[in-house]
């Protein structure tokens, strides 16, 4: 028994009359009164009587046509299915994020305008460090994430770097320069830094300790942690000065003053990474279209700066 046996059969039984089912189906009577021949036999009874003018379903027929419909309409849905999974309309994605990531406006939008368009993805969440996020792709527990430049192998990964993030000074509140609109980088060479730890941020620590040599001193650290937020608390608490993505102003973290550094200006990266073999699972490449749509390029980003 095939598909198109049940469809034939529900034509007919909806019809009650073998010439109007053809025309419906768009096949001749005769090979539409052979396959209903063959379904009969299959079956071992007579799904309908023949009238003089048309036909009707016969006991075994009145009990059969309910589940070929249901049949049918469960095959329907299943291919409907399918063919939404496949253009990315259904399905789930788990996503991952370092902690300084939701603070950028830029990538909350994202979010909520993926949830808006595909409704029926089941989307998921997890805040990570950098190196806990790289291995969750590779383990197959997040599908892509949002972070800082890896340290060491991307291999098996897919890098594309989403925003370059202009970084700012936050000094404690009181701080003598905060009175300055802009700071040169020398001016911190005397000050205690609160700074990320290498092991859980390599790009960020590399990038700030790059542009404290080439403004020739090297940053005296008397504190390591490993997410963002925690050092602008640090900071607050006066521990010491540090150097963080500008979208960490948006904390509005009480007792931090911010200030822009005077050029040439470290940046913070924020790339999204994903598996290299999944690289065309329709949720990805929706969540990667729409990042693309929503966020301008690093190169487009240097060029309107």
């Amino acid at each position: 028994m095939e598909l198109r046996h049940l469809r034939y059969f529900v034509a007919v039984a909806d019809e009650g009359h073998l010439t109007r089912a053809a025309s419906r189906l768009g096949i001749g009577q005769p090979p539409l009164s052979l396959q209903i021949q063959q379904l009969e036999r299959e079956l071992g009874t007579a799904l309908f009587r023949r009238l003089p003018r048309g036909v009707a379903l016969t006991e075994a027929g009145r009990a059969f046509v309910d589940d070929a419909r249901r049949i049918l309409r469960d095959v329907d849905q299943a291919t409907g299915r399918v063919q939404r999974v496949a253009r990315g309309e259904l399905g789930r994605i788990r996503v991952g994020m370092i902690n300084s990531a939701p603070f950028h406006p830029l990538i909350p939008q994202v979010i909520r305008e993926f949830r808006r368009r595909y409704p029926n993805v089941a989307f998921s969440l997890e805040e990570r460090t950098t190196p806990g996020l790289v291995t969750a792709v590779r383990n197959e527990n997040v599908d892509l994430a949002f972070v800082r430049p890896i340290h060491g192998s991307s291999e098996g990964l897919i890098v594309e770097p989403v925003l370059d993030e202009d970084m700012v000074i936050a000094l404690p509140a009181g701080h003598a320069l905060a009175k300055r609109r802009q700071i040169p980088m020398l001016a911190l060479s005397i000050e205690p830094f609160v700074l990320f730890s290498r092991a859980v941020g390599a790009g960020l620590h590399d990038e700030i300790v790059a542009a404290c040599r080439a403004a020739g001193f090297s940053p005296r650290v008397v504190q390591e942690a490993s997410q963002v937020t925690s050092i602008v608390n640090l900071v607050a608490s006066g521990l010491g000065v540090s150097i963080v993505p500008a979208s960490m102003q948006h904390m509005h973290t009480e007792g931090v003053t911010f200030r822009p550094i005077a050029r040439p200006i470290p940046k913070a990266r924020l790339s999204m990474i994903w598996r290299q073999a999944d690289a065309n699972a329709p949720q990805l490449i929706r969540l990667r279209e729409l990042v693309r749509e929503i966020v301008p390029s690093p190169r487009a980003q240097r060029r309107r700066a």
